[in-house]
């Protein structure tokens, strides 16, 4: 629904008496319980405990200051336009972010909202690979549920749910409703049709609204309080922390389902492919014990982190002087893209015990200053506490000395921006774009004025034509009616009907071609081309022409736009892919990881719908080109425009 950004009006702010009437209404649609409620006959004491409680549980759905807005925006093929409100809020030290929606009388949460208040929706489950394909629009289909039946007993035809990958079970990333009664299901093998219709997901328009411009904020990899195992019905909020019960029973349980359903760490990481490199040098494997690890411990699997994550840029960026990385970059990039898809995270147990939080050092600043403490890098702290990590020594010994060691196969997402040395990764397996191969062929189609010159070599007037078939009917044409001239058989004598169809005489050359009454027979073949209607088809793997539909023009391209915003920043677009099969969002996320720099998606300005743009921070034109060339796209179907050169006065 928000995959086209909508139009918002003016924020204003949300009055105390309307967001405890919208508060309640949340409470009251989705029957959140609070433990203690008000009661005349209860004393002070009591009265006082369930007002905290009610207030936190207010709080927490919708933060006091909070922000409002009216929006619109269009939906489904026939654009249709659909008016609502966002609720906008921010909890302490995080950014303004939309936390709810209304659409009619419904309110509807976001991914923001549920990644705070677990279970306040049912919670359903799909494979990674499905999930990918949602995060982009996609409804789910019945076939794609998973870990069931039995489903959540609240997953009712017209309610409001949540979608989770089996991966990452505990973090919702996609809101919808119901098209079926989900939890009547007794079976899904086999079964047709919509279960589940897409409202909001992480990565669409909604999610990646802020104040100040800033990217949408990244999920979390574990949420205590979501639980697979947990039937729906027995959600409760306690009274406590924000009114939301502690679940840390629910978490152990799941880790034993977790270990029940798919083994240990050791056996489930046996199952997981090995990322190889061409010359061969063996995966260390790195294996995490079932006793509690020390900080010292996760200390050393975080520095080893980054030390991976510096030894395979070097690998896939060998002639950049850089390596791939755009300084300087944030702390919590740094964090993201060069620190967690390098963890051996292979269970939802590695992942709780592989947290900065349980490292010596408690926060990522304090980890990049030990590491620029050993020299292996440079940071420097920016005006508001935030440190940025400027430039790191790829040739210290530690990382030139590096032995890589297995990951899980979805977490290797450092991916080749390089080319032929590519290293196997989550995106490049769930991309099919990767490896295709590509063919843009130019088509023509004559015009009815030529009508006699295909006719009389019995060919099609409806038919496409290349270059080489279409200058073999010209051929056949002037051999039928004999107009090779007599003393040079490079000119051609021109008949009534070439004449007439081809050489109308309003030019200089054309009326110097009638008088003389011949022609270069090249000249005739560029007249003739230039006389037909062009096309373009791009064919991918085996395809033939007959599969595709061509269309008019000389054919698409790739436009890479480099231009300066915010005085001096540098960000790189690029728009077009679509025509070349190639996917936005996982291009995008290998973007991410390669330039170790924030994406975003967006509808391409006066584009046409679904014309999607990738905007990528700093000069990124030569990480996005090897990106575009292990897609099949060749150099010359991308054109780049670079705005940030000075003109020359």
């Amino acid at each position: 629904m928000f995959k086209k950004k909508p139009n918002f009006k003016t924020l204003a702010p949300l009055r105390s008496s309307d967001r405890r009437k919208i508060t309640d209404q949340i409470i009251a649609e989705y029957h959140l319980q609070i433990v203690q409620e008000l009661d005349e006959s209860a004393n002070t004491d009591n009265q006082a405990t369930s007002l905290v409680g009610i207030n936190a549980l207010r709080n927490s759905l919708l933060p006091d200051g909070s922000l409002s807005a009216k929006f619109s925006t269009t939906t489904g093929p026939d654009l249709k336009i659909l008016n609502g409100n966002v609720f906008i809020g921010a909890r302490p030290g995080e950014d303004l972010r939309i936390l709810w929606f209304q659409i009619g009388e419904k309110i509807y949460p976001t991914v923001y909202t549920l990644w705070k208040n677990p279970r306040i929706i049912p919670l359903l489950h799909t494979p990674d690979i499905v999930l990918r394909k949602m995060c982009g629009g996609a409804d789910l289909m019945t076939p794609g549920l998973a870990n069931g039946p039995p489903f959540p007993s609240e997953a009712k035809k017209g309610s409001t749910v949540a979608v989770a990958s089996l991966e990452l079970p505990t973090v919702p990333m996609i809101v919808g409703i119901c098209e079926i009664d989900v939890c009547a299901l007794s079976n899904v093998q086999g079964a047709k049709g919509h279960a589940v219709r897409s409202l909001h997901w992480d990565g669409d328009e909604i999610w990646g609204w802020s104040h100040g411009g800033k990217p949408g904020g990244f999920a979390p990899r574990i949420i205590d309080g979501w639980s697979m195992a947990e039937d729906s019905s027995s959600r409760a909020l306690d009274k406590g922390a924000a009114g939301l019960r502690d679940s840390r029973t629910d978490a152990e349980s799941f880790e034993q389902d977790s270990h029940a359903k798919h083994g240990n760490s050791e056996s489930r990481a046996n199952q997981n492919n090995h990322v190889n490199r061409e010359d061969g040098n063996p995966w260390e494997s790195v294996s995490v014990q079932s006793r509690e690890l020390t900080s010292k411990e996760v200390d050393d699997i975080f520095r080893n982190a980054f030390l991976f994550a510096m030894y395979q840029h070097q690998e896939t960026h060998p002639n950049d002087m850089r390596h791939g990385l755009n300084f300087p970059i944030p702390q919590s990039l740094f964090v993201s893209n060069l620190i967690l898809p390098f963890l051996p995270t292979f269970t939802e147990a590695d992942t709780n015990a592989m947290q900065i939080k349980k490292t010596s050092w408690k926060s990522a600043k304090k980890f990049i200053k030990a590491l620029e403490k050993e020299k292996l890098l440079k940071s420097k702290d920016r005006n508001g506490g935030e440190t940025v990590v400027q430039d790191v020594d790829f040739g210290d010994p530690a990382i030139l000395a590096f032995k890589p060691y297995e990951l899980p196969r979805k977490e290797t997402t450092v991916l080749d921006s390089g080319g032929e040395r590519a290293t196997t990764s989550a995106t490049s397996i769930n991309d099919e774009s990767i490896g295709q191969q590509l063919k843009k062929l130019s088509l023509f189609k004559p015009k009815e004025k030529l009508a006699p010159i295909f006719t009389s070599t019995g060919s099609n007037m409806h038919s496409f034509y290349l270059t080489v078939e279409l200058r073999s009917i010209v051929t056949a044409y002037i051999e039928l009616e004999n107009l090779i001239s007599a003393t040079n058989k490079r000119l051609v004598n021109l008949n009534p009907t070439l004449a007439n169809a081809i050489f109308d005489g309003q030019s200089s050359m054309d009326r110097e071609v009638l008088v003389k009454g011949t022609v270069p027979r090249d000249a005739l073949f560029d007249r003739i081309m230039l006389s037909c209607a062009h096309y373009c088809a791009i064919l991918r793997n085996d395809e033939t022409i007959d599969q595709v539909k061509p269309k008019a023009g000389p054919g698409a391209t790739i436009k890479i736009l480099l231009e300066t915003r915010s005085g001096n920043k540098t960000v790189s677009k690029v728009s077009g892919m679509e025509a070349f099969h190639v996917t936005t969002q996982p291009l995008a996320d290998e973007l991410q990881k390669a330039c170790a720099s924030s994406t975003s998606i967006s509808q391409l300005v006066g584009g046409k719908v679904g014309t999607m743009e990738i905007m990528i921070q700093g000069p990124q034109k030569d990480v996005i080109i090897k990106a575009l060339e292990k897609r099949g796209v060749s150099r010359s179907w991308i054109e780049v425009l670079d705005k940030t050169k000075a003109k020359k006065k």
